[in-house]
């Protein structure tokens, strides 16, 4: 972001968060919302609940300030927040209801959390922030080294460290934690869970955003049948291949696998129980937080799904019309056709060449020609003593491409990506180009790669030269970065 005048100006212009900051009934917006979304974790709510929550909400401050606080009733307040000028809320219909339904816009959400960062707050941890600050540097260290030296010895850096915890507890010597970092752990988690609801709604937001734009472009463009299916898959992939897609992949596997779900419920339970968290009287939520994710997550999951079924119709509703322009059209022609069959016009309408049939009578064809008979001559075989060099026979080159795809998985097993030269530095071709050209059809084929035009690398192998002594041959191709 650009912290210059004119970028600042145009966001308190037009992002949704600084307009609700500005606006006059702000303190009515953001304590509702939050009372009534963020603090049940509610993701969508019927417009007749919310309506009837936020009804006893303006008739208590109506109490308090007058009739003339807020006049409107609740209903054309819930549809001024919807409006694109304030963007707080998002109305919408869902599958087999015909009631509108109310979620925060993550605009709303990222608003009422700055918000809630303004209150003073009586412990502020910050020991517990700089180990995880060293902890993701060192996870990011370790995932990005490619030398399998070097990750080795970090590993058994690592093996030493724990060894020697274990020694000292075996000994007896054991220094738990002081409450002063039991509550900076404690309040670290809290926050930390707390903000993964709110990514779950900007995540979902930006699935919608994707499909928006996809449904734009094919509204804007004359496309055919084929174009609308390819760009539709493409529209999916690219949804799925985003940063944020394989993200939410990636801990969608993580949430739903049964170990880490019994695991994370044993933990929880165990820092509930510690007596320096009971003192902070933590939120009764914490404990169920792990399956607030959960449905966040399903919800996530299921938005998807209904964008792609809505884009189904949305393309089955332009094959019809494609199809009723062409009956359409048909029915132009036979209508014109019948015009010409009552008042036949003076002048030829259309010409077809070759309108005449081409005769060809069966006795013009050519006769069966019979064979030419094969003489055997009747003798004895002699076996030859002419000298032939088979040696070409036995020097054929066969790449084993499930040996290279073997090695790709390979190097993928402490690492996301690895380029075709990385892999060839682990281990070089031993038959030169061919082999090179096979990891290339694989890129193409059958394995997860991409193939960046603009950049390229050199790939080399030992090979032998014209003398017989040992050379390096080199070759210059797009890089190829095969993924996991």
């Amino acid at each position: 972001m650009d912290w210059d005048y004119w970028t600042l100006e145009r966001l308190r212009h037009d992002h949704p968060a600084w307009r609700l900051l500005r606006s006059d009934h702000a303190p009515l917006v953001a304590g509702f919302l939050h009372r009534a979304f963020i603090e049940q974790n509610h993701r969508v709510l019927p417009e007749s609940a919310l309506a009837e929550r936020l009804e006893d909400e303006l008739f208590r401050l109506r109490e308090i300030h007058g009739e003339d606080k807020f006049p409107k009733p609740a209903a054309e307040y819930l549809d001024d927040w919807t409006l694109p000028d304030r963007a707080w809320l998002r109305k919408f219909y869902q599958d087999g209801t015909d009631e509108p339904q109310f979620d925060l816009t993550p605009a709303t959400e990222k608003a009422i959390t700055w918000l809630g960062s303004l209150a003073k707050r009586s412990f502020v941890g910050t020991e517990s922030r700089l180990v995880l600050v060293f902890d993701l540097l060192r996870q990011l260290a370790a995932g990005a080294e490619p030398d399998p030296a070097r990750r080795l010895e970090d590993l058994q850096r690592r093996k030493r460290e724990i060894e020697r915890q274990i020694e000292r507890a075996e000994r007896g010597e054991v220094q738990p934690f002081d409450a002063t970092a039991i509550k900076d752990r404690f309040h670290q988690v809290t926050q930390l869970s707390r903000g993964l609801l709110s990514d779950f709604r900007e995540v979902e937001h930006n699935f919608r955003a994707l499909d928006r734009e996809f449904r734009e472009s094919v509204a804007r463009g004359a496309a055919t049948k084929k174009e609308l299916l390819s760009a539709s898959f493409g529209r999916r992939d690219k949804i799925s291949d985003s940063d944020q897609g394989r993200s939410f992949g990636a801990f969608w596997e993580f949430l739903v696998a049964d170990d880490r779900s019994e695991e994370f419920s044993q933990l929880l339970d165990r820092v509930l129980g510690l007596p320096a968290v009971q003192q902070m009287k933590p939120d009764v939520r914490v404990r169920r937080i792990h399956h607030e994710w959960l449905a966040a997550a399903q919800n996530v999951q299921t938005t998807v799904r209904r964008l792609s079924a809505q884009l189904r119709r949305f393309l089955d509703d332009r094959v019809q019309l494609e199809n009723r322009r062409i009956m359409g059209l048909l029915q132009r022609v036979e209508q014109s056709a019948l015009t010409l069959r009552d008042d036949p016009p003076k002048r030829p309408v259309a010409e077809i060449p070759r309108i005449a049939p081409r005769i060809r009578l069966p006795f013009e064809r050519p006769l069966h020609p019979l064979g030419r008979a094969v003489t055997i001559r009747d003798g004895e075989l002699l076996s030859g003593d002419e000298s032939v060099d088979v040696s070409a026979l036995y020097s054929q080159v066969v790449i084993d491409q499930e040996t290279l795809a073997g090695q790709i998985r390979r190097a993928l097993e402490s690492r996301r990506q690895v380029t075709l030269g990385e892999i060839c530095e682990l281990w070089p071709p031993e038959h030169g180009l061919a082999e090179v050209l096979a990891y290339l059809r694989m890129a193409d084929d059958s394995l997860p790669a991409v193939i960046d035009e603009a950049h390229h690398e050199v790939v080399t192998w030992p090979a032998t030269g014209r003398d017989g002594g040992s050379v390096v041959r080199a070759a210059r191709i797009p890089r190829v970065i095969f993924v996991s």
